[in-house]
């Protein structure tokens, strides 16, 4: 990953070692015991949710991401604005899912061609149908959220047409999905933000086999695609405005399947951006030394920082 270690070396993106979900700081002894430890423990589903929300004693019943819960509290510093603060290239995701804050979906290029309308006749016809006063809870909810997804896509739509990203784009869709950010970042004002988040997925990590051989792909890729959003940004004057962070739901094994690795437990992350003190690994950086007291069966780390407390270091800069 050299533009990552060209990033770090210029003290524009830090590591953060050995993160991971915690009820409470845990010790091998608790692990052993099975005492306070999160819910759904080696589980991706049930992981990838407890990072979203910062909730990881519970299963089952979501409170929302922690992301969408800081929209709940921050989008009135959004005055008039038509489309979600909360801006996803990946689908419908928790971490962005509040009370009343939601996520607006957007396409690679935005979401022009699910609001095109070729014929008048058609567009006055879908018009009709979601201006019309249903008294059925369930439909009357359905018409009134796809107009308001409708309009949204063609503000979304008219603010982001006027601007360009000239910063090359490498191959993969990791980068694509960062360009529509740049140009989403790029109109803020024409979208009245103040404040804006994104998320973007890159999945496919779940290497049983043939670790090294996939990793020496898929890292090529995410590195290719954060050095060519912090150009992005800088093409644009906001690298010194935005924090990228990436989040996972578990690091994997340390010891060999054979051929791979296994779902494991604390991981490390990146963090990019202006207000970050970068050329530095923070946290507690462990030990691989297997059977350490850090380490529980088949190397894998308990956590020694806590999804909560690298949330909550990110939403107090967000305001």
């Amino acid at each position: 990953m050299p533009e990552l270690q060209g990033l770090y070396n210029s003290n524009q993106l830090a590591f953060i070692s050995n993160v991971g979900t915690l009820v409470r700081p845990t010790s091998k002894s608790d692990y052993n015991q099975k005492i306070a430890l999160p819910s759904g423990l080696f589980s991706h589903s049930d992981q990838q949710v407890q990072w979203q929300t910062s909730v990881p004693q519970t299963k089952g019943a979501s409170p929302g991401g922690w992301g969408g819960r800081t929209a709940d509290l921050l989008m009135s510093m959004n005055e008039n604005s038509q489309v979600s603060m909360n801006i996803s290239l990946s689908g419908v995701n928790v971490f962005q899912t509040g009370n009343e804050a939601f996520a607006y979906i957007s396409g690679l290029n935005g979401g022009t061609e699910m609001v095109a309308y070729t014929d008048p006749f058609e567009k006055a016809a879908v018009d009709s149908l979601l201006e019309e006063q249903y008294k059925n809870l369930f439909t009357k909810t359905f018409a009134q959220n796809t107009r308001r997804f409708i309009d949204s896509s063609i503000v979304f739509n008219d603010a982001i047409e006027p601007i360009e990203i000239l910063t090359p784009l490498p191959p993969g869709r990791l980068a694509q999905r960062f360009k529509m950010v740049a140009r989403a970042i790029g109109a803020r004002d024409a979208l009245n933000m103040k404040r804006q988040t994104f998320f973007v997925r890159a999945g496919g990590w779940d290497h049983h086999t043939e670790v090294n051989d996939a990793q020496t792909v898929m890292l090529a890729e995410v590195s290719q695609a954060i050095q060519y959003f912090y150009d992005a940004l800088t093409e644009i004057g906001m690298q010194d405005k935005v924090v990228t962070f990436s989040a996972s739901d578990f690091g994997r094994t340390l010891t060999s399947n054979g051929v791979g690795s296994d779902h494991a437990w604390g991981g490390n992350h990146f963090v990019m951006g202006g207000p970050v003190n970068g050329g530095r690994i923070y946290g507690q950086y462990p030990s691989l030394a297997l059977g350490n007291s850090q380490m529980i069966n088949r190397g894998r780390l308990i956590p020694t920082t806590s999804v909560d407390e690298y949330g909550s270091e990110l939403a107090r800069w967000f305001g």
